[in-house]
């Protein structure tokens, strides 16, 4: 069995995975986006969502 390595945590590549998963769903972008972001802050909790999202929008990968 072959293991796959996830991008690393912050770096917003898992954030636009899931993203992408959930628009195939039938959402569209922006309501694909805070489902993505409502699932990161259940599982990492706002304070480290918030770092993420800050650090990503920083970096300018947020357009």
């Amino acid at each position: 069995m072959e293991v796959v390595a996830k991008p690393k945590l912050g770096s917003g590549e898992r954030f636009k995975q899931l993203t992408k998963k959930i628009q195939k769903e039938g959402y569209d972008r922006a309501a694909a986006q805070a489902v993505a972001a409502s699932i990161g802050r259940k599982k990492y909790g706002a304070k480290k969502m918030a770092s993420m999202a800050a650090k990503g929008r920083k970096s300018g990968r947020g357009k």
